[in-house]
């Protein structure tokens, strides 16, 4: 089969590739320009157009005929490339479907990993555990991983281990064998305009799912039966001597794939999973060490951001925090729900950048940009934040930190993690 895939280099579709190209599929694809995953591929011979045209994918299907195009759901239905294989009678799908298709030819068992946060470290986390065991498994990350590409399909497995990814409705194209949540917070306005309809999309999801383990918290907030037969619930909290991981929200979430693992492998010791869930070095931008005291996070969301600033507080007395908002809209739906509220608190000092923004916060009628000042204001205490920008001023201060011991934490799901790589590479060349 031949696959094209559109957006290629995106941290939710680029696996995808690399899944097809396991399999024997030949695989293409294009996006607007080069990232970690797209590199990634090309090293493995996969050919990467970086330019989405009409006349660039025209020729990429007069050179072999394309069976599927996938696409990214950032890509417009009006796209160039969208439009030309709809005209030539080109199989178009989200990478849902074509991985739901995927699992079942493949006759795999689902090990789905969702929830609103924690759910690209579980998922590596998750992967970790089985490869350390030695036991085959494919899978799909949302993220580059140290140790294994992103997405990955083994012949030799029983089991396909997946972030389910509520956006678009992702998740509930599947039908897990069992799936794990570790947290469920009202997000994504535009696809779920109420949070009852947020709560019902995962109560679907759940509904398709053989067993489900999660957290007390997350079945109150779905407002689940607790007793149900097919729901594993935990109580309580996690020691950092009953799992050796920094930062309570991390233990939480090294439990519920304890848990997991414990009622779908033949062979459990625990024991031995507790060691190697100790040794997990992480997944890219998920507190991930950059260097010496710098780290740089994915967290754009209230609830992630002071679970990793409670998690760099278990490393260090004095943290700094460097954040970068994500997309205008999200910033408006925020705001509506009571803005960030204590989310900073445990920072000593935070330097907030100005919102990222996307081409769906550029439409006409979209609402008026937030300030650094408007988000700010939605603080408990404001007192330790100030407003910067992405700049050899902001590197220097922040090398100045460095110098002096503090832990700074550069957090945002836009650009700010390239710039912070590009600052630190060049400072060490």
């Amino acid at each position: 089969m031949n696959i094209f895939v559109s957006g290629i280099g995106g941290a939710a579709i680029g696996p995808l590739a690399e899944i097809a190209l396991d399999a024997g599929y030949s695989v293409r694809g294009s996006d607007l320009y080069p990232s970690l995953i797209s590199r990634e591929l090309e090293a493995r011979g996969v050919s990467v157009i970086y330019e989405q045209t009409a006349e660039s994918i025209a020729r990429v299907h007069q050179e072999q005929p394309i069976d599927w195009l996938v696409y990214t759901s950032a890509l417009p239905d009006d796209a160039p490339e969208l439009v030309f294989a709809r005209e030539h009678h080109i199989h178009v799908s989200m990478r849902d479907e074509f991985l739901a298709n995927f699992i079942k030819d493949h006759d795999l068992e689902l090990i789905a990993i969702a929830g609103t946060h924690g759910k690209t470290t579980t998922t590596a986390l998750t992967v970790w555990v089985f490869q350390q065991l030695g036991l085959p498994a494919s899978y799909s990350v949302g993220s580059t991983l140290s140790f294994g590409p992103s997405g990955k399909f083994d012949p030799n497995s029983r089991f396909f281990v997946y972030e389910a990814d509520e956006y678009n409705r992702n998740f509930l194209h599947f039908k897990p064998t069992i799936s794990l949540l570790p947290s469920v917070d009202y997000d994504h306005a535009d696809i779920y305009p109420t949070v009852d309809d947020y709560r019902a999309a995962f109560r679907q999801f759940i509904d398709q799912s053989g067993r489900v383990v999660l957290w007390r918290q997350t079945a109150d907030y779905l407002e689940l039966d607790a007793a149900q037969s097919d729901l594993t619930v935990l109580e309580g909290t996690v020691s950092s001597q009953e799992i050796r991981l920094a930062g309570a929200t991390m233990r939480a979430n090294a439990k519920l794939v304890l848990e997991t693992l414990r009622q779908v492998l033949d062979s459990f010791d625990e024991a031995r999973i507790k060691d190697i869930i100790a040794a997990f070095p992480g997944s890219d931008r998920r507190f991930e060490k950059l260097r010496e005291h710098l780290y740089s996070d994915y967290a754009h969301h209230p609830v992630e951001i002071a679970a990793t600033i409670e998690k760099a507080r278990e490393l260090s007395d004095r943290v700094i925090v460097v954040y970068q908002p994500h997309q205008n809209l999200r910033q408006t739906e925020l705001m509506h729900h009571g803005g960030y509220g204590d989310a900073f608190n445990g920072a000593d000092h935070v330097y907030w950048i100005p919102t990222y923004l996307v081409r769906t916060d550029l439409i006409d009628g979209a609402p008026v940009v937030l300030t650094p000042r408007d988000l700010i204001a939605s603080l408990t205490d404001s007192s330790m934040v100030e407003s910067a920008e992405l700049s050899n001023e902001l590197w220097h201060t922040i090398e100045n930190h460095l110098r002096h011991g503090d832990l700074v934490l550069v957090m945002g799901a836009g650009p700010i993690d390239g710039w912070l790589r590009q600052q630190a590479q060049t400072e060490q060349s």
